[in-house]
C-alpha cells in the first residue's frame, strides 16, 4: 500500500515535485502523505494531512499569544489591586486599641462588724441597701 503526495509550491514559492510514500530509504511505516498544502512529507497517520498552508498555524499561535497576554495582564492587575487594598486596610487601622469606656475591675469586699464574709459589692454600695 502506498500514497501519493502531489506536487506543491513550498513557502518560498518553489515547485516541489510529487512523490510516493513510503519514500525510498525512508521509514517503511510512513505510508501516508501528511503535512499541509505547502509542506508535505510521509508519515504513519492517515489523518495528518491538512488542506491549509502551513503559515495559517502562525496566525493561530499569534492569536493564542495575544489572548494569553491579555489574560496575564488582567491577572497581574488583579493581584496588584489586592495587594494595594490589603496594604491600605492594614495601614489605616488605629495604632492603639479603642477605649470602650468600660474598665473591668475586681469588686472590693466590705466586712461589717460581727459578720463573717459578706458578698462582694462595688464600692459605695452597702449590703442590704435597696435601690433609691
Amino acid at each position: 500500500m502506498s500514497s501519493e503526495c502531489s506536487s506543491y509550491l513550498n513557502a518560498d514559492r518553489v515547485l516541489v515535485s510529487g512523490f510516493s510514500c513510503p519514500r525510498v530509504g525512508g521509514d517503511a511505516r510512513a505510508l501516508y502523505c501528511c503535512g499541509f498544502q505547502d509542506v508535505k512529507y510521509c508519515c504513519d497517520d492517515p489523518h495528518s494531512f491538512f488542506p491549509y498552508e502551513h503559515s495559517y498555524m502562525w496566525w493561530l499561535s499569534i492569536g493564542a499569544l495575544v489572548g494569553l497576554s491579555i489574560a496575564a495582564v488582567v491577572l497581574f492587575a488583579f493581584i496588584i489591586t489586592v495587594c494595594v487594598l490589603c496594604y491600605l486596610f492594614i495601614s489605616t487601622k488605629p495604632r492603639s486599641k479603642l477605649d470602650t469606656g468600660l474598665s473591668l475591675q475586681m469588686a472590693v469586699s466590705h466586712r461589717s462588724t460581727g459578720e463573717g464574709n459578706s458578698p462582694m459589692l462595688p464600692e459605695g454600695v452597702e449590703p442590704g441597701c435597696t435601690s433609691p
